[in-house]
Formats: structure tokens, C-alpha cells, sequence
């Protein structure tokens, strides 16, 4: 259910977003999150307090503070900025807003950061960004593992070694240094769609060794069996031979080890973005978010930076214990 809230989540974040991610505003830097009130005047009527800005007189630092005497009424299925739901229909509305519109200058639910972005807003895009990288690495990296490792088991003598001896040069790497010298080579001048694609490459090409390890293993203790021997026997390639009658006994095992090849994934490009080498701003991912945190001047005087982490632990947790349920019910004994 959590895996599903987040996709869901990445599935619809510019409609349940209500301030475009990069709208930046010099005047709202850094205001903490404002608390959604229900009740109001006896009845339900969902409102937040307008935040208002001051200078300290002693220390010239900017102070906001509730203005406890007004209040923003919020609305749903209101008109914002202009986006395209799925990417392909063009709309601007947005599940919440406040009522008399302006809604990126008024409500800022988890609070803004140094530039005065909006953080709910911006972590919303973010969820799409890394859990659609995570997912495309895992894909690519999961047709690399089956179909190299199949042709291994299948095959051996030079083709085995050949591939073997590929995976251990892969595995035999340092994981950090690689990924930071791929990252590092990435230009500076690219734009967010190319980083992107460069990005979920490098992540793919690295992380099909483990299960081309496993698909190789299943490959040598069954090619030997009766029903491969009556394929060959009646004329059927190869390539039928793994793909039509090996391959489809490990679905189980290798749809539980794509789950526990996701979060794996999610931490390589949020740790990348972090240390700014992944995706860089405009773009908006975890990894990008979480440099704010960097400082801890920044997170000690504004620890909502940190808000981050709880969707990055949680979609962590979430998927593991997933793949480790699938896992255990693909192999009770193993």
C-alpha cells in the first residue's frame, strides 16, 4: 500500500502540487510550515494563518511570525500554474489552493527553502523524479541480468567465461569511486533530459551483474532436464528454447529481486544528486533536494531542510520488506 501511495504520488505530483517547483520569491526565504486548521467558527472549514514577515531590530534577521487575526481558506480543485497531467493533457488545476488565488505566495505547508520554493510542492515532483529513475535503472537492468545471464547458462564454454569474467571486471569496481567518476563525466552544459537518461544508464549498466549471477545459476541446473532435451529434439532455436521454456520457471525469483533492486537504485541517485554529481537544479529529485541539507547552520536553524529523508526511508523500507516477502514466497526453502 505505501509503494502504491508513492507512485501514486509520482503519478499525479503536479495536481496535487499547488506552486510551481522553482517559483522562487526573495520574501518568503525560509518561513517554517504552517499548521492546516480544520475547525473554524463551530464548522469544518480547513484554513491555515497568514505568515507575515519582520525584521529583528537587534539582529536585522528576517522573523516571520502568524498573523493569528486573518486566515486563508483553502479550496480544492482550484486554477494554478499550467501543466500536463500524464504528461500529455494540458490543465491548470490543482487538488488545493487558497481561496482568492495566489496560492505559491500564500500556503507553504512544509515551509520554503533558502530560495523561497515551496517544499511540499517541490518534494512532490521530487518523488516522481527519483521513484522513475529507480524503476527505468531496475527495467534496463533487469533485461541486461536476464538475457545475459540466460545465454551464460545456457551456452557455456567461451560464451560463459566471456560473461563471467565481464560480470567479475563489474563487481571487482569500487561501487562509489565508479559512480562518481560516470557521474563526474557528465557535462555540465546537458540539459535535465539528457543527465536523466545518462544518469538511469550508468545506474543500469552497473547493477545487472548480481542477478545475471543468479540467472546463470538457475540456467546450469536445468538445461540438462527432459523437457529442454524434447525442445532440442523437435527443432526449437535457442533463443525459444531460453526465452519460452527456461526462462518464464524464474518470473518469481526475478520479479523479487527487481524489488530489492529498486531501493538500491533510489539511494545511488539520490546520493549522486546529493553530492552534485546526479541531476542538478532546475531538476528536482530527492538527492537535489536534500543539498540544502548539507549545511548545518541551514538544518539547525531550519530543520524542515531534513523533510526529505522521510520519504526516501520510507519508500526504502517499503520496498525491501516487499522484496523480501516476494523473495521468500518465490523460494520458501531456499
Amino acid at each position: 500500500m505505501v509503494i502504491i501511495a508513492f507512485y501514486l504520488v509520482a503519478i499525479f505530483a503536479d495536481f496535487l502540487a499547488y506552486a510551481e517547483p522553482n517559483h522562487t520569491n526573495g520574501s518568503r526565504v525560509l518561513i517554517p510550515p504552517q499548521q492546516i486548521h480544520v475547525i473554524s467558527g463551530g464548522g469544518i472549514s480547513p484554513h491555515v494563518n497568514p505568515v507575515v514577515g519582520t525584521r529583528d531590530p537587534v539582529t536585522l534577521e528576517q522573523v516571520y511570525v502568524l498573523d493569528e487575526t486573518r486566515k486563508d481558506y483553502l479550496e480544492f480543485l482550484v486554477e494554478g500554474y499550467s501543466y500536463k497531467l500524464f504528461g500529455l493533457i494540458p490543465t491548470s488545476t490543482h487538488l488545493i489552493g487558497v481561496e482568492g488565488g495566489d496560492t505559491e505566495n500564500r500556503l507553504a505547508l512544509l515551509g520554503t527553502d533558502e530560495q523561497g520554493r515551496d517544499i511540499f510542492s517541490r518534494l512532490l515532483v521530487a518523488t516522481r523524479t527519483s521513484l522513475t529513475i529507480g524503476l527505468v535503472g531496475v527495467i534496463v537492468s533487469l533485461v541486461l541480468g536476464a538475457v545475459l545471464g540466460g545465454i551464460s547458462g545456457y551456452y557455456g564454454g567461451v560464451v560463459d567465461t566471456v560473461i563471467q569474467r565481464l560480470i567479475e571486471i563489474l563487481r571487482s569496481l569500487p561501487t562509489i569511486p565508479l559512480y562518481l567518476g560516470l557521474a563526474a563525466a557528465i557535462p555540465a552544459e546537458w540539459g535535465i533530459s539528457r543527465v536523466y537518461f545518462f544518469l538511469t544508464l550508468i545506474l543500469s549498466l552497473i547493477g545487472w551483474t548480481e542477478l545475471a549471477r543468479v540467472v546463470r545459476g538457475r540456467f546450469l541446473q536445468v538445461r540438462d532436464e527432459d523437457f529442454v532435451t524434447a525442445a532440442e529434439l523437435v527443432g526449437a532455436r535457442p533463443r525459444r528454447i531460453i526465452f519460452v521454456h527456461i526462462l518464464p520457471l524464474f518470473v518469481s525469483h526475478i520479479i523479487a529481486a527487481t524489488t530489492l533492486a529498486l531501493p538500491l537504485m533510489i539511494i545511488a541517485e539520490t546520493s549522486l544528486s546529493f553530492l552534485g554529481l546526479g541531476l542538478r537544479s532546475p531538476a528536482v529529485s530527492w538527492g537535489v533536494m536534500l543539498q540544502q541539507a548539507q549545511n548545518i547552520q541551514s538544518v539547525a536553524l531550519s530543520p524542515w531542510l531534513l523533510i526529505t529523508v522521510v520519504p526516501v526511508v520510507m519508500a526504502i523500507l517499503a520496498f525491501n520488506f516487499v522484496g523480501d516477502g516476494l523473495r521468500d514466497a518465490a523460494d520458501p526453502y531456499g
